[in-house]
């Protein structure tokens, strides 16, 4: 049986939001090395081990924005004895039929390269690829819920010629048949977001991820 909270996700990434009531909902621990509270348009989940008692009362009613004040999310990292991580952007993206825009590559040589490393924390069961010309990292994994999860680098020598969204737009050829794929990224990274964007993610909401594997 599907997580609830991959049921959410799948559901926004085809265009249906949860209903923008304002409520936060608790949610079991998800499947994976994380746990973690995602926000939607005025809907928001958090799905880890705390008590409802504790939790409700650290969040202000018909506050849309109450499950990601900093307040509360430090308060959750020490109840969960692990930090947060950053406040991301979540976007979603359907499979594209036929070869991905760049020759791609299975790459064991990339297992040391921090965007692997940082996957590692998050993700189960990776792939990693490369293009012949060292150029980008692509990295495919099982994330949040189960999750299918893309995240890319492009080498510095090689940016703003386009790779960012080539890489992007690759991962949607890669992805399972009807399956969406999903990529968080830092608002900030306005790089990163252009790319995607450019190669067909949609955002969807927003998350911050609690790894399991750091805590004390």
């Amino acid at each position: 049986m599907r997580h609830p909270l991959l049921e959410v996700m799948l559901e926004a990434a085809a265009g249906r939001p949860p209903v923008a009531d304002c409520s936060v909902d608790l949610l079991p621990p998800p499947p994976g090395p994380a746990d973690a509270v995602v926000s939607f348009t005025a809907h928001s989940y958090v799905a880890a081990p705390v008590d409802a008692g504790l939790l409700r009362p650290r969040l202000c009613p018909g506050d849309p924005g109450a499950a990601t004040r900093p307040e509360f999310l430090a308060w959750l990292a020490a109840e969960l004895g692990t930090s947060a991580g950053q406040l991301d952007m979540l976007l979603a993206a359907f499979p594209l039929e036929g070869p991905p825009p760049l020759e791609l590559l299975e790459s064991a040589d990339l297992a040391a390269h921090p965007r692997v490393a940082r996957a590692l924390r998050y993700r189960e069961d990776l792939r990693v690829l490369g293009d012949p010309d060292d150029r980008v990292v692509l990295v495919l994994g099982r994330g949040l819920a189960g999750r299918m999860e893309v995240a890319f680098e492009v080498d510095p020598d090689h940016r703003g010629r386009g790779l960012g969204r080539a890489i992007a737009t690759a991962a949607r050829h890669l992805a399972p048949r009807g399956e969406p794929m999903f990529a968080q990224v830092s608002p900030g990274n306005v790089a990163s977001v252009r790319a995607l964007l450019a190669a067909g993610y949609v955002p969807v909401g927003s998350e911050v991820l609690y790894a399991r594997r750091h805590r004390g």
